[in-house]
């Protein structure tokens, strides 16, 4: 039997083989291990990435709450001190409003409906009751005795009768230039102005109320039949005299409410301002020159004599002052405000018993 040749190189071949195949089992594990390594340091890179990108969103985060918080403060400062707003007109419609810098209350629906209301009742009494008076006959006209009347209200029997329709018309733009100078003050004073909706409403309130007065009380023409200074001029001719509203004498409508609109205006500064002091008599002095000048030009124009000039210079400012005065916010015993409940309205009158005065809040505190 023949064996195969031995091959002397057989177990040479077999230690080659082996140490061949642990430098391939040994590079493979290095290889591996190097991976490894490599992926544990990236790992470990990307999970101290994200820590630093989670610090850093929370820091951005905070920064911008602390932006987002320093953005509402400034917008709510900026709203607060626009003149012109949303909330200003909230604030200046509420009925009591205890944030709003107002030293006054008032209702605006009830307000607005009884000033268009009374408006009207004006306008409908002016035309149709005051204008429509019986006219005076010639026998009248011929009896009128200048020397019945005192020396004061001679003084308007004294002028110039030529000039009488210039001074009529400068009358009536007096009046409208007084009215809209005393509104306008509510906006060129930084804490008025703030205010200017809830104050224009007291502004009318006050001005329809003694303008109603002058219509329907026993101190007006409703029921006084005082001539004018023009009948009493024989300048003129009888047809010119003779009018029905020759009558409405007493007292001066223009010069009242010419009065309570400065007055009202003097007034609502002095409340905001109360530092002022005694100072408060020299602006009600600068506040009787608008309507006496009106006054004036009334009496030129014959309209009306010295002492109708001077009931109406009284009975406006009485209220151009009582007006806000009972509006303003210093008691909850006594309220005064307008009401409407569909079918009628008018002024409501509150008084509570056993309540102690309420001090009004001050501007420092109503400010915070």
């Amino acid at each position: 039997m023949n064996h195969p040749a031995h091959n002397p190189a057989g177990p040479e071949w077999h230690k080659n083989f082996k140490c061949a195949g642990m430098k391939k089992l040994n590079a493979f594990f290095v290889h591996k291990s190097a991976f490894a390594i490599l992926l544990a340091v990236l790992l470990l890179q990307a999970t101290n990435s994200i820590a630093q990108v989670d610090t850093l969103k929370a820091q951005t985060d905070t920064i911008a709450q602390k932006t987002d918080t320093l953005v509402r403060e400034n917008l709510a400062q900026a709203a607060d001190t626009t003149p012109v707003s949303k909330k200003n007109i909230k604030a200046n419609l509420a009925t009591m409003d205890a944030t709003a810098p107002s030293v006054y209350k008032i209702n605006p629906l009830s307000t607005a409906l009884i000033g268009v209301a009374a408006t009207a009742a004006n306008m409908i009494a002016i035309n149709n009751i005051l204008h429509n008076k019986p006219d005076l006959t010639e026998a009248e006209i011929q009896a009128a005795n200048r020397n019945i009347l005192n020396r004061f209200d001679r003084w308007a029997l004294e002028l110039d009768p030529s000039k009488r329709d210039h001074f009529y018309s400068l009358s009536d733009k007096g009046l409208t230039i007084t009215l809209a100078a005393s509104a306008a003050t509510f906006l060129f004073n930084k804490k008025t102005r703030k205010d200017w909706l809830r104050l224009g409403l007291m502004f009318y309130q006050t001005q329809f109320l003694t303008f109603a007065f002058y219509d329907f009380s026993f101190f007006g023409p409703l029921f006084q039949n005082r001539l004018r200074p023009i009948v009493y001029y024989d300048y003129f001719p009888i047809e010119q005299r003779k009018g029905g509203n020759q009558k409405n004498s007493f007292y001066s409508g223009h010069v009242a409410n010419a009065t309570a609109a400065t007055f009202f205006a003097v007034k609502v500064y002095c409340d905001y301002h109360p530092e002022i002091g005694n100072k408060k008599i020299l602006l009600y002095a600068a506040a009787s020159v608008p309507p006496l000048v009106t006054g004036w030009l009334r009496m030129k124009a014959l309209a009306h004599f010295p002492s109708d000039i001077m009931a109406g210079y009284l009975i406006g400012g009485v209220f151009g002052i009582v007006i806000p005065e009972l509006h303003r916010i210093k008691t909850r015993n006594l309220q005064v405000n307008t009401f409407y409940n569909g079918q009628s309205g008018g002024l409501r009158f509150t008084y509570a018993l056993g309540r102690k005065s309420a001090p009004a809040p001050s501007h420092a505190t109503m400010a915070k």
